[in-house]
């Protein structure tokens, strides 16, 4: 299975486990991580969600094959559902970055309580690079937590940056170790199980209410360009120029 799901100890573990591919994101998986999540809410003896990937990789997004044959067609859609499950988790979402996180990879962290990410950690928002558009809110949340010029490096130039910087801009919580991170993660995760777990739930939901609506709206927005830009000249070109193996050619454009 290319999501594995386990609960041991109060923590429901989501593991993103497609190596061969760097845990590429398919439809089909976006709808088992949204169906884990739901799962792990509605389960009384979780207490907190842990999402990882694999050594040297969290995720490199979405598999662009996977994704030019099956774009995502509005809200119904595996991929809203993983975001809209990942939004209404009331239980404490714990995330253990093990490597490279591309486009989603990064952008999910930013709805998530705590981020840990390891010292090989590299993170980017590659979305203009591809003729896309920013997704999961990010165009919001990534201003809010870095400010609009070094939001504008890495959402409009495609910038990457380290672990180092995600703490630095409030994404991650701490930088450790490679072979330190999940079991860090793990420790963060269990300590829900000593925790009151109605309070923890209604604490996160009062942290999470002044913003849910304009959150939800954005990603609506964020959506519909997104969608749009799927079938755009520049969007085939950039997705061609990927399985070409070259650099995508834009100067035709305006």
């Amino acid at each position: 299975m290319a999501i594995r799901a386990a609960t041991l100890n109060g923590v429901t573990t989501i593991e993103i486990a497609r190596p061969e591919k760097k845990n590429a994101l398919t439809q089909a998986m976006y709808q088992a991580m949204a169906d884990a999540l739901r799962a792990a809410q509605a389960d009384p003896a979780v207490r907190a969600v842990l999402i990882t990937g694999q050594p040297g990789i969290f995720t490199s997004g979405n598999d662009l094959e996977d994704f030019m044959q099956r774009p995502p067609q509005g809200p119904e859609s595996p991929v809203f559902r993983f975001m809209r499950a990942l939004i209404d988790c009331d239980k404490p979402v714990v995330a253990a970055v093990t490597g490279a996180a591309i486009g989603i990879g990064t952008t999910m962290l930013l709805h998530c309580d705590f981020v840990y990410v390891s010292d090989e950690a590299r993170l980017a928002m590659p979305f203009v690079s591809l003729g896309l558009v920013p997704e999961f809110a990010s165009s919001l949340l990534v201003s809010q937590r870095m400010g609009h010029v070094r939001a504008a490096e890495k959402l409009l130039l495609g910038d990457p940056f380290t672990g180092a910087e995600a703490v630095e801009c409030g994404i991650a919580n701490a930088v450790l170790p490679a072979a330190e991170v999940v079991n860090h993660a793990r420790r963060v995760a269990e300590r829900f199980r000593h925790l009151a777990p109605a309070a923890v739930r209604e604490s996160k939901a009062l942290m999470r209410a002044p913003q849910r609506e304009q959150v939800l709206a954005v990603i609506a927005a964020e959506g519909e360009v997104f969608g749009q830009r799927l079938r755009s000249p520049e969007a085939r070109e950039a997705f061609q120029a990927f399985f070409e193996k070259r650099a995508p050619d834009f100067s035709s454009f305006s």
